[in-house]
């Protein structure tokens, strides 16, 4: 049996966390630090977000995340 990929409906900033709503129920939240370009990031850059079927994707900052790596406890360019 193939492995069952979760999704990513939601994303949303606080001051100092990066929060992911997957599409099973499941809210990550994750520190805004592990990912530096985000956390120099104006409000409006952030919220320029791209859901994808593999994870958020930010065009104007060249940023992906993917919620595989977040799950995983990845950071950064790793995650």
């Amino acid at each position: 049996m193939g492995a069952v990929r979760v999704l990513a409906e939601r994303v949303w900033f606080d001051e100092g966390a990066m929060w992911v709503a997957l599409a099973d129920g499941r809210v990550l939240g994750v520190p805004l630090a592990w990912f530096p370009r985000l956390a120099g990031a104006s409000a409006a850059e952030r919220a320029a977000v791209e859901i994808t079927p593999f994870g958020l994707h930010w065009a104007a900052l060249d940023e992906d995340v993917s919620v595989d790596g977040l799950l995983a406890g990845r950071m950064g360019k790793f995650a």
